[in-house]
């Protein structure tokens, strides 16, 4: 039989084996907590470098292609030549739709600003000129914001490498 000289070792121990036991845990979560964070951190520090309109990367710009095809190719071309006589007015007293290859101007608006057009239309005051009216129609009740920065990866991946860096250097610089 024991006696409670025998039950306070035992008791001792069990506790002694729950403190070790909540120490682990808590180590346990604690080290999960700081992966967590560093991983954390790192995604968003890798999102921050990573354009969202990316035209070195291959599936987004095959997105992109499919999405232009459908609804871009029709005023814009289906080689991004945009439609004749771009620079001048048509009858209407509308400017007819740029190219978005390197011959047009597509390169010179940083990304925000294509973003813009491409999901709100051309707004006179914002994106054109005031009072300026145009044919580009908004196209954010279609497409969805990836959908668009799928389509803008599609346009820049025609560009040559020195319009795409003139093109980054326009970006840096409406960043700041």
């Amino acid at each position: 039989m024991s006696t409670d000289k025998d039950s306070k070792p035992a008791s001792a121990t069990r506790r002694r084996g729950r403190s070790e036991l909540r120490s682990r845990i808590g180590a346990w979560v604690f080290g999960a907590t700081l992966l967590f964070l560093a991983g954390a951190i790192a995604v968003a520090l890798w999102s921050e470098s990573r354009p969202l309109a990316d035209p070195d990367d291959a599936r987004q710009v095959a997105r992109g292609k499919a999405i232009y095809e459908l609804h871009c190719a029709s005023c814009h071309g289906p080689r991004l030549e945009g439609q004749p006589n771009w620079q001048a007015k048509l009858p209407s007293g509308r400017m007819p739709a740029p190219p978005h290859d390197a011959s047009g101007h597509t390169w010179h608006h940083p990304d925000s600003v294509l973003f813009g057009i491409t999901k709100y239309g051309l707004v006179p005051g914002k994106f054109a000129p005031p009072g300026y009216q145009s044919d580009m129609p908004g196209f954010g009740q279609m497409l969805f914001d990836d959908e668009i920065w799928d389509v803008l990866a599609y346009i820049k991946s025609h560009w040559p490498p020195k319009i795409r860096q003139a093109q980054r250097e326009v970006n840096s610089r409406r960043e700041r």
